[in-house]
């Protein structure tokens, strides 16, 4: 099937980049493929949106607004200890006023519809597999690739990829895109960039009493259960009539390998202030995801022959205010606009260099620009340095200082376990807090049994010497869906179990397996977590 422009995902970017080449170029036929069963089903996220992107997209949004919209109330910031909260000043970039606390999934749903109104063609189960590339040049994907056996053969339901071609393909696959990694190494994309660093998100949806219930109220945490040297905090959102949308981040450049971050989570819980406002109500929701933290220094080169990466695949992310959906939907808005100019001419040139160009002096920039040295500020200097640091270039220096802090990769910061002091964690009472298999039951989470494990050790011997004799394993720790088990030792013989049936597709033992070992690669379409509206 061919197309003027084919779009790898349907998120906040994706979708914004199809709607606006729709409103520039009325008569261009666009596609967006989705790996998700619906659009919506993999979209996780804190969520409060920005509507500076949105409003700029579709002005009179508010008249229509996607469902569960709360326009954002009180701002609390607080300081975590064991048994306190002890309120601070909140940080400039993180007042709300103006803003919606939203579900992101209902957000792409809403978008995903005013889309196809316009003539976008959206196909959701759709799995980007491989992507096409011709004399150097993309011309699109292979997706749908469906039925293959655990074996690698063709089972009795095969179905072969579809080849979808476009003049031009944009990538939105979000953070840790499987293809985008590839695409970043053949082009050399990261060069001369920082490395990429990340969070774990992990998010809870809770039914609470009325009572307890302040529509559109925002409270963030740093502090408890965190210790000083890893980056980290919580954030509780109240929507809608009695939803609570409780998550927990955790920077991915943790040094201790005993550190479980889905402990970390279960433990933050029983903090007196979020056990008042939780005890009584029901989880009904739970779901985790890998978020590019790395900011400015380390988005890569966006444009290649034939393609463009936009979102969260590039690293839009605004951590100080911990948003990224109004900085991805403008990145896919402005590749669109430059799409909507090549299109115009049929010896357009193959790469698309407009789109960099107008992200440079869009606002876009600007905001990420001035604050890049917050986030490596906290890995440099721990918490107290940290909060020094983004304090003194916040409120003296204006984001303008002279220098740029650098980054490093997340997996090399992980410490050998004999070097590590172990954390007793808890158990769950099943009433507050839960195991991993009973929370990726909520995440409505599904693979085909026996298709290929879409997680691979590239190096199978490689495991035992480095994770299991170095590291003890971390990945039985850092996956918040209990997909890797560390069995045998009893025995004497350790090897690693791979559970690929309750993969969330949160991306992280992509990124921090020790030795880099692990590859995530696409499964077939549909699979994975089936999020419900309210995250």
């Amino acid at each position: 099937m061919e197309f003027d422009v084919l779009i790898v995902g349907a998120g906040p970017a994706g979708l914004a980049a199809a709607i606006r080449l729709k409103q520039l170029s009325p008569d261009a036929s666009v596609c967006v493929v989705e790996k998700g069963s619906e659009v919506g089903a993999h979209i996780l996220s804190g969520a409060v949106l920005e509507p500076r992107a949105l409003d700029e997209l579709i002005p009179d949004w508010r008249d229509d607004p996607p469902g569960l919209a709360t326009p954002a109330a009180d701002d609390h910031f607080v300081f975590l200890t064991e048994t306190r909260a002890i309120r601070l000043p909140t940080p400039p970039q993180m007042h709300n006023h103006g803003n919606y606390v939203v579900s992101l999934g209902n957000v792409c749903r809403w978008l995903g519809a005013k889309a196809e109104a316009m003539g976008v063609e959206i196909y959701p189960g759709f799995a980007a597999s491989e992507t096409i590339i011709e004399d150097g040049v993309v011309k699109g994907v292979v997706a749908g690739v469906m039925g293959i056996e655990r074996s690698g053969e063709e089972g009795p339901n095969y179905q072969p990829g579809m080849e979808l071609r476009g003049r031009y393909t944009l990538f939105g696959e979000g953070c840790r895109g499987s293809l985008t990694k590839k695409l970043e190494a053949l082009y050399n994309l990261r060069d001369g960039v920082q490395p990429q660093t990340y969070g774990l998100g992990i998010k809870e949806l809770w039914e609470i009493p009325k009572e307890r219930h302040t529509p559109g109220r925002i409270w963030h945490s740093i502090g408890w259960p965190l210790k000083a040297d890893t980056y980290g905090g919580s954030f509780m959102y109240m929507l809608g009539e009695n939803l609570v949308s409780i998550g927990f981040v955790v920077g991915l450049d943790y040094q201790n390998t005993w550190l479980s971050p889905f402990e970390e989570m279960q433990r933050l819980k029983t903090h007196p202030e979020i056990r008042k406002i939780l005890e009584g109500g029901k989880r009904i929701a739970y779901g985790a995801r890998a978020l590019n933290e790395g900011g400015l220094q380390s988005i890569p080169k966006l444009v290649f022959p034939g393609g463009a990466l936009i979102g969260d695949t590039a690293g839009f992310l605004n951590v100080p205010k911990i948003k990224g959906t109004h900085t991805s939907m403008k990145s896919g808005m402005l590749a669109a606009e430059a799409l909507a100019e090549a299109l115009k001419s049929e010896a357009s040139s193959p790469t698309l260099d407009a789109y960099p160009e107008a992200l440079k002096n869009s606002w876009v920039y600007e905001e990420l620009s001035a604050c890049r040295n917050i986030r490596p500020g906290f890995a440099k200097w721990g918490l107290v340095g940290g909060m020094i640091n983004g304090a003194l270039d916040t409120y003296v220096l204006r984001g303008k200082a002279p220098w740029t802090l650098a980054h490093h990769a997340d997996y090399s910061a992980t410490k050998p376990a004999d070097q590590c002091e172990k954390i007793a964690y808890p158990r769950p009472d099943g009433k507050l807090t839960f195991d991993r298999l009973s929370s990726v039951f909520l995440s409505n989470t599904n693979h085909e049994e026996d298709q290929p494990a879409h997680l691979k050790l590239k190096d199978p011997d490689k495991w035992k010497g480095v994770n299991w004799d170095t590291f003890r394993a971390p990945e039985s720790r850092y996956c918040p869906a209990g997909v890797y088990e560390a069995v045998g030792m009893e025995e004497g013989e350790p090897r690693l179990v791979i559970n690929a049936q309750n993969c969330v597709h949160c991306k992280t033992c992509d990124i921090k397996d020790p030795s880099q070992n692990i590859d995530w690669c696409t499964p077939e379409g549909a699979g994975g977590p089936n999020y419900i509206g309210g995250m």
